[in-house]
């Protein structure tokens, strides 16, 4: 009876650690199927025809040429802030010396074009955020963007606020406006409220800082002082090397669809390492101040939440590049043509 009752004992004993073990695993098995599947990464969608009107509200009613100099160089965020704080630290030279300075510069000849304008460069700097997502935008949806400009030049001549006067030509062509200095040599910047200009306000960029010269207060157009461009004319970046294809939706170098080369936006994906590879660093790439961490200057006055805030959105839209449609018409300002030929950008 005794060695019935120890056998007994180790039976009961051997079926409660075998139950014990089965339920524990049925447990962990329960709990791994209850846990939800990690989504799969997905890609940002392409802006809307309203967030790339926004983008491009700042820039629309410039000359042509000068459109396509800032889309194609918006494309190298890193070089726009390399050659801002260039030439913030060479205002000694002035005219054929800068020209040249400029000219031996390692930047692609869309930034070293905006050398002409140091106002506007400013503002591509001081407004790096919007300007990475523009240079986003044109390079991976370059019809959207084109569509975007004639759609604001279309709303800002209903309202009253874009016709030819002593500064600039103002022509409609079919609906395509075109925008040309009125004098070849002479470049007049436009200076206006982006968010105002266009007749029913806009929700402006976020952290957007008017930079003073190209940013007026008023509802219309206002000009200051004309940019000069003859010393600039014999370079192959010059003004008259740039111009747009409406139609084709392509900034124009040397009479060809100007092509980026930039790492910052992989037409075949992008690559996200690339753009700190390229030689951005929160120690010396951006500038203190408000705007948001890590850019220089402050809120704009028409700051407005809700509306997209990141810095450098959209960089994974990834899709390439359009190639050149010679279909209607292209546009350029006056000057040599020497210098860089071929498809644009650095090689």
């Amino acid at each position: 009876m005794k060695l019935f009752k120890q056998a007994l004992t180790l039976l009961l004993c051997f079926a409660l650690v075998q139950f014990t073990a089965q339920a524990d695993s049925y447990g962990s098995m329960s709990q791994s199927n209850e846990q939800s599947p990690t989504p799969p990464a997905q890609q940002s969608p392409q802006e809307s025809p309203q967030e790339l009107q926004q983008l491009v509200a700042p820039i629309a009613l410039y000359p042509d040429a000068l459109v396509a100099q800032i889309l194609a160089a918006s494309t190298y965020p890193t070089e726009i802030v390399e050659a801002d704080r260039w030439m913030q630290s060479h205002t000694d030279l002035k005219g054929e010396k800068l020209a040249k300075e400029v000219d031996k510069q390692p930047w692609d000849p869309s930034v070293k074009a905006l050398a002409q304008f140091p106002s506007v460069l400013e503002n591509l700097d001081k407004n790096l955020s919007w300007t990475s997502s523009l240079g986003d935008a044109y390079a991976n949806d370059p019809q959207g963007v084109t569509d975007a400009v004639q759609t604001m030049r279309q709303q800002a001549r209903k309202a009253g606020n874009l016709d030819s006067n002593e500064q600039e030509n103002v022509t409609d062509q079919d609906g395509t406006i075109d925008i040309a200095p009125a004098n070849p040599d002479v470049v007049y910047v436009p200076a206006y409220d982006p968010w105002l200009v266009y007749g029913a306000p806009i929700v402006a960029y976020p952290g957007w800082y008017p930079v003073p010269g190209i940013f007026w207060g008023g509802v219309g157009l206002s000009f200051g002082i004309g940019f000069g461009i003859g010393f600039f004319g014999g370079f192959g970046w010059g003004w008259g090397h740039w111009g747009y294809d409406w139609h084709g939706h392509r900034a124009m170098y040397d009479h060809h669809a100007f092509v980026s080369h930039s790492r910052t936006f992989d037409h075949g994906g992008f690559n996200r390492a690339n753009f700190g590879r390229e030689g951005f660093s929160h120690s010396n790439a951006f500038h203190g101040g408000g705007g948001g961490a890590g850019f220089r200057g402050s809120s704009a006055p028409h700051f407005q939440p809700g509306t997209r805030s990141s810095a450098f959105s959209g960089f994974d839209h990834g899709g390439n590049a359009r190639g050149f449609s010679s279909r209607g018409q292209s546009s350029f300002g006056g000057g040599s043509h020497g210098g860089f030929h071929g498809g644009g950008g650095r090689h």
